[in-house]
């Protein structure tokens, strides 16, 4: 039964409420995006693994799922989106991901190693199908939000990994090299050099 929620995006969605299935196509990771992203950040050293903006923590189960010796974390302002996380979490067994409620700003981030971002800013200047109106937007917190991500990718050390699901290469900071683009699928893969 488990290994059937992780046989395609519907199955897993299942998990989740109506509201948050019909966000699924735009705001949460397909499956195999996340099974080739959680690929990408498991190959480089070190064992923990943060989604910026996690949602309702689809990327982290997946890769905690095929990974297991590491451990994905999940950083999401919305507290109905960890709730959802915490339900899918608990109903797939998940033990080796944690979710954080807060906004990625307040938190320190010296503990991860690798990242995972699906463009969680681009809420503040495009409003196509919104999550919902609960938390605040607009393009002074979209600038905001990626010069703190820029600092907080510069500190990081040489070899860190950064898996990018629709995001222009102009948010990523220059110490990033792009390894790989995997063409028709938005997804990218960068290592700080």
């Amino acid at each position: 039964m488990q290994n059937d929620i992780f046989s395609s995006d519907a199955a897993f969605d299942s998990l989740y409420t109506l509201r948050a299935q019909q966000l699924s196509a735009i705001h949460w990771t397909p499956l195999q995006i996340a099974i080739k992203a959680a690929t990408f950040l498991t190959g480089g050293t070190g064992k923990h693994i943060l989604d910026i903006g996690s949602g309702v923590g689809k990327f982290c189960i997946i890769g905690a799922h095929y990974f297991p010796s590491h451990i994905f974390y999940g950083v999401e302002q919305r507290r109905t989106l960890i709730d959802e996380a915490i339900i899918a979490q608990n109903a797939t067994a998940t033990t080796n991901a944690q979710f954080i409620y807060g906004n990625f700003t307040d938190l320190e981030t010296d503990h991860y190693d690798h990242f995972y971002f699906y463009n969680s800013f681009s809420e503040n200047i495009f409003h196509y199908k919104p999550i919902d109106n609960l938390v605040d937007a607009s393009a002074a917190l979209y600038t905001s939000y990626i010069e703190h991500f820029h600092q907080m990718l510069e500190e990081k050390p040489a070899g860190t990994r950064l898996a990018t699901f629709h995001c222009h290469h102009n948010q990523i900071p220059p110490g990033y090299k792009r390894v790989e683009h995997i063409t028709g699928q938005q997804l990218k893969f960068w290592i700080k050099v």
